[in-house]
Order: structure tokens, then C-alpha cells, then sequence
């Protein structure tokens, strides 16, 4: 009579997993800017294949280019600018060199004359020359900042394109009424509306996707360049984002209702 055989005996020997599927969630802790490309002209496609000649695919369109552009802004705000810090090395050295000049100065006038070692004028020469390093210092600080700064407005001014985008998309969707399909009592200046439910339904989804495309877009801007400044700007736009489709989704769902009925 032969020994039961335990089930585990059975299976195949467990093989270690593949190198790199231990950190196979480290990918999804940035975001990366190709799929958002990727994603952006995917959504223009699908907007352009259902409403061909709505301004909502102009939109779109302008938002895969931003998308685009952001790409390449982005490397380049991540890569150093050698201009500037040229520049900015050979101002902090000219102050520098003043500085150390000036010392040589005092120091040769100490030397002409002994008066410089009295109280009431070595007092004097101390509080000059401990201004002077004041300024000095805050001058080199200044100096060292402005390729940051630079960066952070060419940032800011990009963010701001993309919160005139998602306003121009909530202009778009401003007539898109749900009620406006049962009850319809039109006015000779109210907007031409030939959708059905279901086309509307699908217009107004996808100025959410939209929406949510560009606050993506802004978030790849602040992960390249975690400045203070910009990181805020960008959560701004995105609570912008946020509370418009939060708007639309309403429209969506008093839509959903009206067609239950």
C-alpha cells in the first residue's frame, strides 16, 4: 500500500518572479507624460469620430498640442540652463572680486595710517563692512535664484494657458441644457439643439474627459519642477478641473433621471 501523496507535492517547484515584477508598481508612482499624449489623442479621435463638426474637436485638438508642447517644456525646465548659470557665476565672482578688493583697500590704509585701530573708527569700518557682507550675501542669493525663478514663470505661464482651456471648455457645454429635452420652449436667440439624449449624454462626458486630461497635463509640469509656487498653482487648476466636471457630471445624471423615466 503505497504512502498518500500530499497535494502540495504535486504542484510544479515555485519559481522565483521575473526581475523587476517586485517593483513592478514603482511605474505607476509618477505619471508619464507620453500616455498622457497618448490619451489625449485618443480622446480627439473618439470626439472627432462622434461629433465631426462641433467646436468641442477644435478643443480637443488644442489640448493634444498643449499636451504635446508640455513634453517638451517640461524637459526642458528639467535640464540646466547653462546661460543663465554662466551669467550668474560671473556676476557672483565680480562681487566677489569688489569685495575682495575693498578688504585689500582697508587693509592697505590700516597699514598708511594708524588711526583705523581707534575704537570710534574701527567701529565705523566694522558696521561698513558687515553691510557690505549683508549685501553681498543677499546679492548672491538673488543671483543664485534666478534660473528658478525663470523656470517657475515660464511654469506659471503654461498653467495659465491651461486654465483658459478649461474654462473654454465649460463655454462649450453651457448650452448643453439636459431639461432642454423634454421641456423645450425655444426663444429666437436660444442655441440650435439636434442632439439626442444619447449624444448629449456622450458631449458631455467627454468635456469631463477633457477637464481631466488638463489637470493630468498640469501635474506633469509640477513633477518635473516641485516649486513651491508652481505645485500650488497646479492644485488650484485642479480643483478648477475638479468643480467644473463636478457641474457636468449633474447635467449627466439629471440626464440619466430624464431617461429612466
Amino acid at each position: 500500500m503505497t504512502a498518500p501523496v500530499s497535494p502540495s507535492a504535486t504542484l510544479p517547484p515555485q519559481q522565483p518572479p521575473p526581475h523587476g515584477d517586485a517593483t513592478n508598481g514603482s511605474q505607476y508612482r509618477s505619471l508619464r507624460p507620453d500616455r498622457i499624449v497618448e490619451t489625449a489623442e485618443q480622446l480627439t479621435r473618439r470626439i472627432a469620430e462622434r461629433f465631426p463638426h462641433s467646436g468641442l474637436v477644435s478643443v480637443s485638438r488644442e489640448v493634444k498640442q498643449v499636451a504635446n508642447e508640455a513634453v517638451a517644456r517640461t524637459d526642458r525646465i528639467r535640464e540646466p540652463n547653462y546661460g543663465i548659470r554662466f551669467v550668474v557665476a560671473a556676476l557672483i565672482l565680480l562681487l566677489l572680486g569688489i569685495m575682495i578688493a575693498a578688504g585689500l583697500s582697508v587693509r592697505w590704509k590700516a597699514d598708511q595710517n594708524d588711526e583705523l585701530f581707534v575704537f570710534e573708527h574701527f567701529i565705523q569700518s566694522f558696521e561698513a563692512g558687515l553691510g557690505s557682507l549683508v549685501f553681498l550675501g543677499a546679492a548672491i542669493a538673488f543671483l543664485a535664484s534666478v534660473e528658478r525663478r525663470w523656470k517657475r514663470e515660464r511654469l506659471l505661464a503654461a498653467l495659465r494657458e491651461l486654465r483658459a482651456l478649461a474654462h473654454v471648455v465649460d463655454m462649450h457645454q453651457l448650452t448643453k441644457d439636459p431639461q432642454s429635452l423634454t421641456r423645450s420652449q425655444p426663444t429666437q436667440s436660444s442655441p440650435q439643439r439636434t442632439m439626442t439624449t444619447f449624444e448629449l449624454g456622450r458631449y458631455l462626458d467627454y468635456c469631463t474627459e477633457i477637464l481631466s486630461v488638463i489637470g493630468k497635463i498640469a501635474a506633469i509640469y509640477v513633477q518635473e519642477f516641485p516649486d513651491a509656487d508652481a505645485v500650488e498653482a497646479a492644485d488650484e487648476l485642479t480643483r478648477l478641473t475638479n468643480d467644473l466636471a463636478r457641474h457636468i457630471w449633474q447635467k449627466i445624471m439629471i440626464l440619466d433621471r430624464a431617461t429612466e423615466k
